[in-house]
């Protein structure tokens, strides 16, 4: 087994891994590029003080790239793309043909499925910019637009999108890893110096054990993340013996992973877009001439802005909707069935329902702690805000997952490589 320093001296000999590494690196310098061109008429000012006070748009700010922070043309970022992807894994559970689409019919089918995904995103990436450019006009953020500037800048940022969405499928084809997941991993790391530089401005150096006990927290949150995400439960199954002529075929045991945590990061964007969304329509209405209209959109807002509320109700729509989408995207009928067709069993459970069964009990159980730490990922923030009282200080939440996740799954494709090479 090569050590660290000799598989890092492998990836940059290797001809062909070195390519797709400056391929990677090549599409991220395009991505940044991109992300500062801003779409003409901001009003910078305003800009800032609406981002400050936005929770929405701070999340889709995320899934940008950090793009829709400075309104650049790619302010749309992979959101339209990602939002696509969830409508269809969505559409899986209610449309029988999709789920045998993207669950039984193999490469072929799966390619597919993702072409519609891609089809669906204009779509989307339309409603989201029309929607987008009216709010931003109706906070002043831009001014007003007549109709030929309103569609010039819709069209523009719209492609924008459509660009990054191609730009993810290249990086997934002749570079390294997930495409879309490290364009949204170079937003959030473009944004660290930033972040630094504004906690080292507000640094007080009364407060030093309170940023040392930061620290150690961060180290220990980053380990669990890690720990959670790499946790699987290994189910046990063997392949029945069985004669062909003279030769014997089957006996070996092996074992079934389940991971922990199934649903990655969606059940949070779920809860979010959940919370989120209401508190952004009732902005439109909180100036509205029907007085009780007005009144309903202050309580919503008013209620919402209470940290303790907003961070019970968060924690519990995480928690809901783990399950849900593990109950959508994980069928113990399939694999119940695909280890029968194969000859192979549960050791102690009987071939058939009682094995559906038992993987049922099974995803339930490890499901529940899934949940419990993703709920608890998801609060962290808001925690850690509520006890420091120091806004800077925010630790956990979607980014840190998605930055976990990104980083594990870009060493094993890398691992995997080098040991390809190696054989």
């Amino acid at each position: 087994m090569p050590s660290f320093t000799q598989k890092i001296a492998l990836l940059f000999a290797d001809a062909q891994l070195r390519g797709r590494l400056l391929f990677v690196f090549g599409a991220l310098a395009v991505f940044r590029v991109l992300a500062a061109i801003p779409i003409p008429g901001i009003d910078a000012a305003q800009l800032a003080t609406f981002f400050n006070s936005n929770q929405f748009f701070g999340l889709l700010n995320l899934f940008s790239g950090g793009g829709l922070s400075n309104l650049s043309i790619v302010m749309l970022g992979v959101g339209p793309y990602i939002t696509a992807s969830i409508i269809m894994q969505l559409l899986t559970l209610m449309v029988p043909s999709l789920k045998a689409l993207y669950q039984e019919e193999g490469e072929a089918g799966r390619k597919r499925f993702s072409q519609y995904s891609r089809l669906l995103t204009l779509p989307v990436a339309l409603i989201q910019g029309i929607s987008f450019l009216l709010i931003l006009q109706r906070e002043a953020v831009l001014p007003a637009l007549g109709a030929f500037g309103f569609i010039a800048n819709l069209l523009m940022i719209v492609a924008g999108s459509l660009l990054l969405m191609w730009i993810g499928e290249l990086i997934s084809e002749y570079g390294l890893g997930n495409g879309v997941s490290i364009l949204i991993f170079a937003g959030i790391v473009a944004r660290l110096p930033r972040d630094f530089s504004q906690l080292l401005f507000s640094f007080d150096a009364t407060q030093l054990p309170l940023y040392l006990a930061f620290a150690v927290a961060a180290v220990a949150v980053v380990a669990a993340v890690v720990f959670i995400t790499e946790a699987e439960r290994p189910v046990p199954v063997t392949y029945a013996k069985r004669v062909r002529g003279m030769k014997f075929f089957g006996g070996q045991s092996t074992y079934l992973p389940l991971r922990l945590n199934q649903a990655g990061v969606i059940p949070i964007i779920f809860a979010l877009s959940l919370l989120l969304i209401p508190q952004m329509f009732a902005s439109f209405f909180q100036t509205s001439s029907h007085l009780w209209l007005a009144n309903l959109a202050h309580a919503i807002l008013g209620g919402l802005q209470n940290l303790g509320l907003y961070g019970t109700l968060y924690f519990i729509f995480v928690f809901f909707f783990t399950y849900f989408y593990t109950a959508g995207t994980f069928d113990p009928h399939m694999i119940a069935e695909n280890l029968q067709k194969n000859g192979a069993f549960i050791p102690g459970v009987r071939p058939g329902m009682s094995t559906q069964e038992y993987l049922g009990k099974v995803i339930t159980r490890i499901t529940f702690v899934g949940a419990l730490f993703l709920g608890i990922i998801a609060v962290l923030p808001i925690a850690m805000q509520s006890l420091t009282g120091i806004t800077t200080l925010a630790l956990g939440g979607t980014a840190l997952l998605i930055v976990v996740q990104v980083i594990l799954d870009l060493a094993r494709r890398i691992d995997a490589q080098i040991s390809i090479r190696e054989y």
